[in-house]
């Protein structure tokens, strides 16, 4: 472009004009206008600095977040946490008093005030190491914006730091730069640039200069007058306008979108505080009856052992162990999951996995394979379809009808594919492992299909050279390169020239410069009706979303001089054309055909235009031929209310925004949908981190969306999402099986402990500290255990559960209530019988010592019946999980130790227990099990009877 514009490079904030519009509407003239600036000397250095004054620096804002400090205190306003701290500081007064009486609960003062707050720090300590993993999602953006950049200031091209650059400096670029603010174009050269990690787009964008704007409705992948932060120039060069900087340029508005996103509990945080407020509650209401019907039966002089009991029932109701266990089953299903190709980067979404049941999925890099694959090939002759994976040149060319092309048949196809790799910058190579291309994606494809032709770039560059181009451009839409033989394939009518001119570019124009066509070894005269079917070929390539290349050459007798493309690219020889696309993985089809077994509903996001991302989500099974594909545009006039009602129907979404994709979540989070998103580029990390769950991609993804995400795939494969959905649900059902097997002894624990005072007992049947022993020792190791439970074989044969769900649902909450009353009434009986036996035997305090064996030894027969809610024990394979008979085993042999270790006996206040109260312990603790196993055998008959 050449300007007339001369005026004045000096500034004052105040004086500058206002935008009124999108940049991209303004000419380039008004846009300089506006800004005051000059395209050939720039801004002065005065300018400069005012300007930076006024806009700041051009950095990526952070905004505020929680302290270290914060999150620590935050751990303890857990309900159940704030419990046990006040019994941990009533406990400790009450040590106080009874020293101060002469008289000691144990051998240790302060035992049980020190087990407890030790517990209270372990559980605050596991929540704040979770909690501070930092979000580091807007440093990744910086790093984006914050390269060296060539400037022209004062007249003088300059080298200046990414964040001094300011609105009006004109910068300059080229290829291989990494755009650092956005800017509207003033010149441009040949200028590709990748703007997949902004709009989602596979292959680069070719951008030109526009001497008048754009429509204002233009979406952000068409506003080729513009250049954005943190895109990659490909190719050529440019001379750009800055127009945006920091938190107004589009990358900017992603990093704000990111800030308005507010984390929110997962469905096992949301179930874990619910389940908090019922214990703590309950817990509290039983403390007020015991104490109110002590008093009133005993009167005030049994407050204190009245205190000590309800402190005892406080502990037992909170269970200890829980947030270890849930922690641990979390990370065992973390490491579960990375065998499978998924990191998980936030504990709690390993569990939340199992509720999602829409996955709204990018499309480039996720669903295809982020690399332009030539589909199919059509000359005058017939139609060829191509096989193969990838950028890997191997595989077959076949007919409409499936029938094997042989290629020697077919002279033409081999001078198209000749063709394809002598007009073409791109190069092919094999690197650590895998077919990599350098250059332009569009180019590589056609070195691909030509490599599965057995024709290699190398050997034909070097026996025909190039020695003249003339290069593409936006304005000329195609290519050409003369490349010199001596000696042509005997496929080619070279008729004897010393050099052909290969041209590649827009099927339309192309086909307006040929003459002729070449059919099999032969040249022949081009027929309107030839042209007609090519333009039939042509547009029903683009309605399967295929880029179209059109194919010619020309036989040569000298070197056409440069800038004589005009009159050198015309009577051209006709070879054909070539459709590509950016492929479908192979495997995601099984994906999706798996993904709506489990009830979950896949939808396509994509910045890519409308007819490829239809054309893809057709081909994988995710929406059906005629089915309605939402634009940009089109949400870009709809409220978001509209919006909402609309979502449940629409499976692809096209040339969509950063913003759009954010609206299009909170949409079907609004419908109670529960939300996974995937994505690889700056444009979905807003949307990454609205979703319930956020999941990356680890081989394309930028850092930006990893650290959005919750979850990054390790092999970028949509598979691994079904794989890592399953381990979500075994790691739900498995925490639903450890919590009703410790909630409901628990429940046991509490009765009995109240029924004591009720029934005239002295004492208290079990101190803080051996409750604290029972909820994390024998309750711990074999809920641990229960965590590491096979998977049902069905169980992705099944909706997902409701998100919303209670933990107590499905039945769950009347199982720990009916098994807690069993535990209860099992241990009563023992307390009531060991009580009047302990009076009578010379150990007074023995019975407390069986009631607690008891309760810990009846765990264990409940956690061998807890595996399963319908087959019998002894009709599952012991060996499955042999990590539960292990616990039992050690969790059995370290509960005798503390009757028979002097040691531990006398910290914990056990008494040694003779062998038959020892054998009366073991009788009334079978009870557990055996009452489960017939509560299975019971629900087995009423079913067949039923059905």
């Amino acid at each position: 472009m050449t300007s007339d514009v001369n005026m004045t490079s000096t500034y004052s904030a105040h004086t500058l004009p206002q935008q009124h519009q999108p940049w991209y509407t303004y000419s380039p003239q008004n846009t300089l206008e506006l800004l005051q600036t000059n395209p050939e000397t720039g801004l002065s250095a005065e300018a400069v600095s005012q300007r930076q004054q006024h806009y700041g620096l051009n950095e990526i804002e952070e905004t505020a977040g929680r302290s270290n400090w914060q999150i620590l205190l935050d751990q303890f306003t857990n309900v159940m946490l704030i419990m046990l701290i006040v019994v941990a500081i009533i406990s400790g007064i009450l040590d106080i008093v009874q020293l101060q009486q002469g008289s000691s609960k144990g051998g240790v003062p302060f035992k049980d005030t020190i087990a407890i707050f030790s517990i209270v720090f372990l559980n605050g300590l596991l929540g704040y190491l979770q909690e501070t993993r930092a979000e580091k999602a807007l440093a990744a953006l910086k790093r984006l914006s914050s390269p060296q950049v060539q400037v022209i200031r004062d007249g003088q091209r300059q080298e200046v730091e990414a964040p001094s650059l300011v609105p009006g400096d004109i910068i300059l670029v080229e290829a291989g730069d990494q755009l650092c603010a956005d800017g509207q174009i003033l010149e441009a050269a040949n200028l590709q640039i990748r703007e997949a990690a902004l709009t989602g787009e596979a292959h680069a964008v070719t951008k030109e200069y526009h001497a008048e704007g754009l429509p204002e409705d233009t979406t952000l992948g068409d506003r080729l007058n513009m250049v954005f932060t943190g895109t990659e120039i490909i190719q050529g060069r440019a001379k750009v306008i800055v127009t945006n900087t920091a938190m107004t340029t589009e990358l900017g508005k992603i990093a704000e979108m990111l800030q308005s996103v507010e984390n929110e509990d997962t469905p096992l945080q949301q179930r874990m505080t619910h389940l908090g407020n019922i214990l703590v509650s309950g817990s509290l209401i039983m403390v007020g009856l015991v104490i109110g019907a002590g008093v009133l039966k005993a009167g005030w002089g049994m407050l204190q052992q009245l205190v000590e009991i309800s402190l005892s029932m406080a502990v037992a109701v909170v269970p200890e162990g829980l947030p270890a266990v849930i922690t641990v089953t979390l990370a065992l299903g973390t490491q579960r999951m990375v065998k499978r190709n998924a990191l998980i980067r936030k504990l709690p979404a390993v569990e939340t996995l199992g509720s999602v049941n829409v996955i709204c999925s990018d499309k480039t890099g996720t669903l295809t394979q982020n690399k332009m694959v030539i589909q199919a090939v059509e000359t005058l002759q017939g139609n060829f379809h191509i096989t193969g994976n990838g950028y890997e040149p191997s595989g077959s060319f076949f007919h409409t009808d499936h029938q094997t092309v042989n290629l020697n048949n077919y002279q033409e196809l081999h001078t198209l594919l000749m063709a394809g790799v002598l007009c073409n910058d791109a190069h092919l190579s094999f690197q650590e492992g895998d077919w990599k291309i350098m250059g332009d994606p569009t180019e590589g494809a056609l070195l691909v299909l030509a490599g599965k032709a057995d024709l290699k770039q190398s050997d034909l560059e070097s026996q025909f050279p190039r020695v003249r181009e003339f290069p593409f451009s936006s304005e000329r839409k195609r290519m050409s390169t003369i490349c010199q033989g001596n000696s042509w394939p005997e496929w080619i009518p070279s008729q004897n020239a010393p050099y052909l001119m290969f041209t590649k570019g827009s099927p339309e124009l192309i086909l307006q410069r040929c003459h002729s066509y070449q059919l099999k070894d032969q040249v022949y005269p081009l027929t309107p009706e030839d042209r007609a079917k090519m333009v039939e070929a042509n547009n029903g390539m683009a309605k399967q979303a295929l880029r179209v290349l059109g194919f010619a050459y020309r036989p040569l007798s000298a070197i056409p001089d440069a800038g004589t493309d005009e009159t050198s690219e015309q009577d051209l020889i006709w070879l054909g054309l070539v459709g590509m696309m950016d492929a479908p993985r192979p495997e995601v089809k099984a994906a999706v055909i798996k993904c709506r077994e489990a009830g979950i509903r896949p939808v396509v996001i994509t910045g890519d235009h409308q007819l490829t991302a239809q054309a893809i989500a057709e081909k994988l099974g995710i929406s059906e031929q005629g089915d309605r594909v939402l634009t940009g545009q089109m949400l870009e006039r709809m409220s978001q209310d509209e919006l909402e009602q609309q979502v449940e129907h629409i499976s692809v979404y096209a040339r969509v925004s950063p913003e759009h994709k954010l609206r299009i979540v909170r949409a079907l989070q609004k419908q109670n949908k529960f939300v996974a998103m995937t994505g690889d580029g700056v444009n979905d990390a807003p949307a990454l981190k609205q979703a319930d769950i956020g999941i990356a991609m680890g081989i394309t993804g930028t850092d930006v969306s990893k650290e959005a995400s919750d979850m990054v795939l390790l092999d970028d494969n949509f598979a691994t999402i079904v794989a890592a959905t399953e381990e979500g649900r075994v790691v739900y059902t498995n925490i639903r099986h450890f919590i009703k097997y410790i909630l409901g002894s628990n429940i046991g624990e509490v009765i009995t402990i109240a029924a004591a005072p009720i029934l005239g007992l002295p004492g208290v049947p079990l101190t803080p500290l051996q409750i604290l022993w029972m909820n994390l020792v024998t309750d711990g190791l074999p809920a641990l255990a229960l965590a590491v439970e096979p998977a049902d074989p069905n169980i992705m044969r099944r909706p997902p559960f409701s998100p919303k769900e209670s933990i107590f649902a499905r039945g769950l909450g009347l199982y720990i209530v009916r098994i807690g009353l069993i535990f209860a009434i099992v241990s009563i009986s023992l307390m009531m019988w060991s009580f009047d036996e302990a009076q009578t035997s010379g150990t007074p305090d023995s019975w407390k010592t069986m009631v607690f064996t008891t309760l810990c030894i009846a765990q264990m027969g409940h956690a061998i019946a807890a595996r399963s809610t319908t087959q019998l024990a002894i009709e599952m394979n012991p060996l499955s999980n042999p990590y539960l008979w292990g616990a039992v085993v050690v969790t059995t042999i370290l509960q005798l130790m503390l009757i028979y270790v002097p040691f531990l006996r006398n910290f914990f206040d056990t008494e040694i227990l003779t062998q038959q109260q020892l054998i009366i312990c073991l009788l009334f603790s079978s009870i557990m099990f055996v009452w489960v196993e017939l509560e299975k055998i019971i629900l087995r008959l009423y079913r067949k009877l039923k059905g």
